[in-house]
């Protein structure tokens, strides 16, 4: 299925954007990032057979509400994740995941459904979906949601930002099971 991003229901901000502080600059969240698939990988070893022939591939995830992208290289050899500008600067890429921020951090918690998510079109996969599947197969192999990983590497700071996003996520999720 491949959708443009202004078929994005969120690409309008017709959701908001997402009621927390500002992301940071990206030079800070680079070295973050690379800690934190690390941590993953390290962790999950086995995730990376789940790729097949896509390990390697490089993968766009692209939250529509945030300033910036992530660029993920699956590869156990030359792991890579990354934040990038916003879409005029898209690095080359076999498929483009995109949603907004909560609907991708509920991913990542082990708390939505993804196919779900793509077929009502909160969720927009362009490109080789077939690596994407691979890509999500990899990632549901994981012993324990990437989200819980990350939060636990922050001690209670990051619990407490695990929470308020669990809590965002439940908030949004019921207001709109209460609209029409």
């Amino acid at each position: 299925m491949t959708t443009s991003q202004t078929d994005h229901p969120a690409a309008d901000g017709a959701r908001g954007p997402l009621p927390l502080l500002p992301p940071p600059p990206l030079f800070l969240l680079r070295p973050l990032l690379a800690r934190i698939v690390r941590k993953v990988a390290a962790r999950n070893p086995g995730m990376f057979a789940r790729l097949g022939p896509h390990a390697g591939e490089h993968f766009l995830i692209d939250p529509v509400d945030m300033p910036f992208m992530l660029h993920l290289r699956p590869d156990p050899d030359a792991l890579d994740f990354r934040a990038v500008g916003r879409r005029g600067a898209a690095p080359p890429h076999v498929a483009r995941i995109s949603g907004t921020f909560l609907n991708l951090f509920t991913l990542m918690d082990s708390e939505q459904d993804g196919d779900a998510l793509f077929f009502s079109r909160d969720l927009v996969v362009t490109g080789d979906t077939e690596a994407v599947v691979c890509l999500r197969n990899a990632l549901d192999d994981v012993e324990e949601p990437i989200a819980h990983t990350v939060a636990a590497m922050f001690g209670p700071p990051g619990r407490l930002a695990l929470d308020l996003m669990r809590s965002a996520a439940d908030t949004r999720r019921r207001r709109e099971e209460a609209q029409p």
